[in-house]
């Protein structure tokens, strides 16, 4: 036999409780035509030097010892290399 669980909360929301669409909300939405985007929204700003992905093969090893060396080490990694260039050793 098939017994509602006591315990089961209510999961509906009433659509009346929904903020309401002011001059606001629309000024920082993102507008589309069809699929395209037109106008992006608030947001992060734009980023004057992007990066670019790349694969890359490297020794195990070492990729082993960068990943131990905690969070953030890919930008570690890129700032090292980017040193190196800048002094001209690469």
């Amino acid at each position: 036999m098939n017994r509602k669980n006591q315990n089961s909360q209510e999961d509906w929301v009433n659509p009346d409780d929904a903020p309401e669409a002011d001059e606001e909300w629309f000024r920082d939405a993102h507008v589309y035509v069809g699929d395209t985007l037109i106008k992006r929204g608030v947001g992060r700003p734009p980023i004057k030097n992007t990066k670019e992905m790349l694969s890359l093969r490297m020794d195990f090893d070492v990729l082993e010892k960068l990943r131990a060396s905690g969070k953030g080490w890919q930008t570690r990694l890129n700032k090292y290399i980017k040193d190196a260039v800048l002094k001209g050793d690469l």
